[in-house]
């Protein structure tokens, strides 16, 4: 459930870092210059106009670094940038004093871009580089007070879940350029039946709604949200309220022309998105903290955001979800500065505490009164008229009955936790004492705040601002088409919407008066309940099992069972490609041979029959030899001298310098019968798969391409009349160099092993 205790003890218990301190305002200075150089692009996406700019990145690829500006990505980009450069003004002096403020600092902003990097991405590979690198940066804000175990848990469990999701996206990204054949969103978009046509369409659709889900902390990978809120208070307004769990719902509305419009796309939104709101908002009235109180209500908005993406046609649905977007962004990013306000006055967040806070912090107090009316959905505020449109598009749909009882059960919830979390800690009756004395809080803390609850009565007063600017053209962009939207109006009549709303205030009123009582039974009822959060504990601890037994039976330390791993392994790859494959052409003629080529081979047969049947290990060297030697006869037979030469070199340093190294060694234990068998049925099968595999590709006709590149420029170009020299030398330079590193690293190494001195043993000392 999360402390309320107040995060200056969290945050800031160890001795402030000075560096940076004074540089701390520039990040909201640079996010408030990035809002204000988006607003030019507003009148002609307002009119329908789609921005689009870029340049290669890796054309090998065909991957652009390309930027798209239409409605739903300047909507995000707006929020991103406007809600940034509240919070960081807020963080400047929240973290002031703390440790590495600075750096914080730096933290929040690269996130900013990373956030606007996704949203603005026009390429799937680019939009998927900003995606994790939002993962990465919110690793860091997350784990920020690295110091509390606490902290660094959830860091690491918000990278996790949200890394595997990351890597199913990308397979997701991969199999839907294998259908429509680029990475670019403005063919993928317009491949919407393509897609829905291909056998690839339910992998695809599985892999993306995982990626999207676990960003945006669907049920029931909800967990890592919550845990989330171990994060200074401006994490949680900015990364956990407007931005990042966002992502997801945002990746769902811009692939919505491409994947929506199936019965697959219909069931998944709408069970996941109805169970997380409903789910969400129950679990919101269990929490003493009013951070996690928050926390547990983001998610109820996000599940209520891919509710109403579940439909593909639906404009009423889309205006909602866009509305309630904005909204949402609004009002929760206040409420959860007001939060941070009132922990850094009180010095605490706990709900059973506060109370009576309206006197010493009027400004903070009327901050929340307004975000939470529009948080409750009560006129004039923007939240009534999201409210309103959702559950006029909720009629639309096709599964409008389930999407109704979904969107009424969380909106009575929300508004009994609005009054929890905006009502009773400012004009309830005190019930403790905090640990500081309240005060307000400076102007920097409280302008976030006052603006966004003021923008969300604004919007209340004039619905057709929010429409043109925000909703009306992300509608479009969400449906793929223009001229869609909904009006939006403070009164629409007496209506089916408005009857909800009016069940929806009864039942919000009817849950607040109870909800000490149904908070104390919800917390007896869970505590029977089993835990998704423990049982993420229980995941880990099995796939550290899982890689403990891994390890020993891989990393044994015997030389022996490596190279067996490497050759069945070896083994089943090769086998995997012939079946993959099927049976080629197989031709086996030898009438050709000469008696000096069966010598060779006999040869050959004699030393490897030494080198398996001995137990001496000079023997068994000198066998290798052999074998080495009859390789080099078959290079000059077929014309190869250089290559020979080469060979005859290496192998007879080889056998000289190991035998070396081996005088003093034991001889070679009796291997068991059972052992060798294996040992002789792999040999076997590796040299009869690699035969064969060979043997196939003899019969194919070869692609001399590239031979007769090397032939026609090793001369002009290279000056080289030996082409294999001039490919190691000039062609593939590198390569050769990297080579020629490796074994200079090797002998280093093994020159330092052989001066190194073991130190005697107790006993050898003794004697």
């Amino acid at each position: 459930m999360g402390s309320a205790t107040g995060e200056a003890a969290a945050h800031g218990a160890k001795p402030a870092n000075r560096r940076g301190q004074g540089l701390t305002w520039v990040p909201a200075a640079l996010a408030a210059a990035i809002f204000a150089a988006l607003w030019p692009a507003m009148p002609p996406v307002a009119g329908g106009e789609v921005l689009r700019w870029g340049a290669a990145w890796v054309p090998s690829l065909g991957v652009n670094f390309s930027v798209l500006v239409d409605g739903l990505s300047l909507t995000f980009a707006l929020l991103i940038s406007g809600i940034g450069a509240l919070v960081m003004l807020f963080a400047a002096k929240y973290m002031e004093g703390k440790y590495h403020s600075g750096r914080f600092a730096l933290y929040l902003f690269l996130f900013m871009l990373a956030m606007l990097g996704v949203v603005l991405a026009d390429n799937l590979l680019t939009l998927f580089v900003f995606w994790e690198l939002t993962s990465i940066t919110s690793y860091l804000l997350i784990g920020f007070g690295h110091a509390d175990a606490k902290s660094r848990r959830s860091a690491l469990q918000a990278l996790l879940v949200t890394g595997m999701g990351g890597l199913a996206l990308l397979a997701g990204f991969i199999l839907i350029y294998t259908v429509v054949g680029s990475f670019d969103l403005a063919v993928v978009l317009a491949s919407g039946d393509v897609l829905r046509e291909s056998p690839l369409y339910l992998p695809i659709l599985v892999l993306v709604l995982a990626g999207a889900f676990t960003k945006s902390a669907q049920f029931p990978l909800h967990f890592w949200l919550p845990n989330a809120m171990a994060a200074p208070t401006p994490v949680s307004a900015y990364l956990h309220s407007a931005t990042m769990v966002k992502a997801g719902v945002f990746l769902l509305a811009r692939l919505h022309p491409a994947l929506a419009g199936t019965d697959v796309w219909l069931w998944s939104l709408t069970l996941f998105g109805g169970v997380t709101a409903v789910f969400a908002s129950v679990m919101a009235l269990r929490q003493t903290d009013l951070k996690q109180a928050l926390a547990y209500t983001t998610l109820m908005a996000l599940g209520t955001l891919v509710l109403f993406l579940a439909d593909g046609t639906s404009s009423y649905a889309i205006t909602g979800f866009m509305a309630f977007l904005v909204t949402h962004s609004l009002y929760k990013a206040a409420l959860f500065l007001v939060v941070g306000t009132v922990d850094h006055g009180t010095g605490t967040r706990d709900a059973r505490i506060l109370g009576g806070l309206a006197r010493a912090m009027p400004v903070t107090a009327f901050a929340a009164a307004l975000a939470g009316l529009s948080m409750a959905g009560l006129p004039p505020f923007v939240g009534f008229i999201a409210k309103e449109v959702l559950y006029k598009g909720a009629g639309e749909l096709a599964l409008g009955t389930i999407v109704t009882a979904f969107a009424l059960a969380s909106n009575a919830l929300m508004f009994a936790v609005a009054g929890i979390v905006c009502l009773r800690p400012f004009w309830g009756r005190p019930r403790g004492e905090t640990p500081v004395k309240p005060h307000e809080g400076p102007w920097q803390m409280l302008a976030g705040p006052v603006v966004l609850s003021v923008l969300g009565l604004a919007f209340g007063l004039m619905p057709w601002l929010k429409q043109q600017i925000l909703v009306s053209p992300g509608v479009d962009a969400v449906l793929g088409r223009d001229g869609e939207a909904r009006d939006l109006r403070l009164w629409a009549g007496v209506n089916l919407a408005l009857i909800l709303s009016l069940v929806t205030f009864a039942l919000g009123i009817v849950l607040y008066a109870a909800h000490v009582t149904l908070r104390d039974g919800l917390n007896r009822l869970g505590t029977h309940l089993p835990s998704l959060d423990a049982g993420w504990d229980r995941f880990l601890d099995g796939l550290k099992a899982l890689a403990a037994w891994q390890t020993r039976i891989l990393q044994s330390g015997r030389l022996v069972n490596y190279m067996a791993v490497t050759f069945v392994t070896l083994l089943a790859g090769l086998v995997a490609a012939l079946i993959a494959t099927g049976p080629g052409p197989i031709v086996l003629e030898m009438p050709y041979l000469l008696v000096k080529e069966w010598g060779i081979a006999l040869l050959v047969l004699a030393g490897t029959g030494v080198v398996v049947s001995t137990n001496s290990r000079i023997t068994a060297l000198a066998g290798l030899g052999v074998v080495g030697v009859g390789v080099a006869l078959i290079f000059i037979t077929y014309g190869a001298p250089d290559v020979a030469i080469t060979q005859l070199l290496v192998e007879v340093l080889v056998v000289v310098l190991v035998a070396l190294a081996i005088l003093k060694l034991p001889s070679l234990e009796p291997e068991t019968g059972r052992r060798r068998w294996f040992d002789a049925a792999l040999a076997l099968g590796i040299g009869g798969a690699v035969t064969a595999i060979m043997l196939m590709v003899l019969e194919v006709p070869i692609d001399r391409r590239l031979s007769d590149y090397f032939e026609v420029t090793s001369w002009p170009e290279a000056f080289g009349r030996n082409i294999v020299n001039v490919i190691l030398v000039d062609f593939r330079a590198l390569d050769t160099f990297g080579e020629i590193a490796v074994v200079a690293v090797a002998g280093i190494a093994a020159l330092a092993l052989l001066k190194t001195k073991i130190a005697p043993t107790k006993e050898e000392d003794a004697r």
